[in-house]
């Protein structure tokens, strides 16, 4: 390495660390517990829906913190008003709540029944069959007095940073997409006005997703797509993840949801309208998503400007023209323009 590159090396490592402002906390389960009740701690849930412990899996965790074996941190991410996002962490926190709940109510946060009771353990079998209630007092405070670190994000840190944080600590059991992340990340009412937006009656019609794709975020980022593209596609660099990413952090910021939320929901209604079912182009049975989000932008920027939406000769979602600009490939802010404005050709009846 030469000494220009190093030199570079560090400028860009002061620059990124910038970007980084993370405390570190040792708490104690009684105290995690408390926090979790009091929402203290926060549970994003798309992680809750990913993955849940089994009963011998919970029963080792709780053993190990009665051993005081080494537990990886948990991570949280500061949120407005001080709330910790919790970033990883959840089966961890949740079954220390599991285990020692003490009502009804309190099992519900973790979408239980009944208290865990341990089993399948060797170090501690006489822990086996026992919960939390069923210990000696004194074992009960020592369990509870068992420390765990916590390391925060704070506020201060870039939220890029935050979503690259989730990204990497769930390259794990939990395996979330780009946008269940941006669920957790950029809470706030930009991402609620969205979510709902994408079981809108006209729009949920047209797509047709693989089952594993129909509860895992798509039709979200499609709801996402259709405004970042419509209103920020200048910017678009064919970096797509970033590019979302950045348009969801600002559009928190402006937005204009009574105008955003009519234009998406006619746009919807009129290609409903001439899909008379799902977007579907060729032979193949699956909504193609990159010609699918063209359509809407179009649709969506064709009755932004007043211009009436014509509807299409049969075959229309065949064009050779849209196709070509929609393939392998096209993730270009080129490609992008094109196949947008050869979809607003098409339903102005310009084509």
């Amino acid at each position: 390495m030469t000494v220009d590159d190093l030199q570079l090396l560090e400028e860009q490592l002061a620059v990124e660390r910038r970007k980084v402002d993370v405390a570190i906390h040792n708490f104690s389960t009684r105290e995690l517990v408390r926090m979790m009740a009091d929402e203290e701690l926060n549970t994003a849930p798309a992680y809750q829906r990913k993955f849940r412990w089994t009963k011998e899996g919970e029963s080792l965790f709780i053993e190990s913190v009665f051993l005081g074996l080494p537990i990886p941190p948990l991570f949280v991410a500061t949120n407005i008003g001080f709330q910790w996002e919790v970033v990883d962490g959840l089966q961890r926190l949740s079954t220390l709540h599991h285990f020692m709940s003490d009502s009804d109510s309190s099992l519900d946060l973790v979408g239980r029944t009944e208290p865990l009771r341990l089993a399948g353990l060797e170090k501690l079998s006489q822990l086996n069959g026992r919960g939390y209630k069923d210990l000696p007092k004194n074992i009960q405070i020592y369990f509870g007095r068992q420390p765990l670190q916590v390391v925060s994000l704070t506020d201060k840190s870039d939220l890029q940073i935050r979503f690259d944080l989730f990204e990497r600590l769930n390259k794990g059991g939990i395996v979330l997409t780009p946008q269940e992340v941006r669920a957790c990340v950029y809470r706030g009412q930009f991402n609620d006005f969205i979510e709902p937006l994408a079981q809108f009656p006209d729009f949920a019609s047209l797509l047709k997703l693989q089952q594993a794709r129909q509860s895992d975020g798509t039709s979200v980022e499609q709801v996402l797509k259709f405004f970042a593209y419509k209103n920020d596609r200048d910017r678009f660099d064919g970096r797509v993840e970033k590019f979302l990413n950045r348009y969801m952090g600002e559009a928190e910021k402006a937005f204009n949801y009574d105008k955003e939320r009519r234009l998406f929901e006619s746009a919807a209604h009129e290609l409903a309208a001439i899909c008379g079912g799902p977007f579907l182009a060729g032979t193949h049975p699956l909504t193609p998503l990159v010609q699918f989000e063209a359509c809407m932008v179009a649709l969506g920027e064709l009755i932004d400007g007043g211009v009436k939406v014509v509807a299409p000769a049969s075959g229309w979602v065949n064009d050779p023209q849209l196709r070509e600009a929609s393939g392998a490939g096209t993730n270009t802010k080129s490609m992008l323009g094109r196949r947008i404005d050869r979809a607003k050709a098409i339903f102005s009846g310009q084509a």
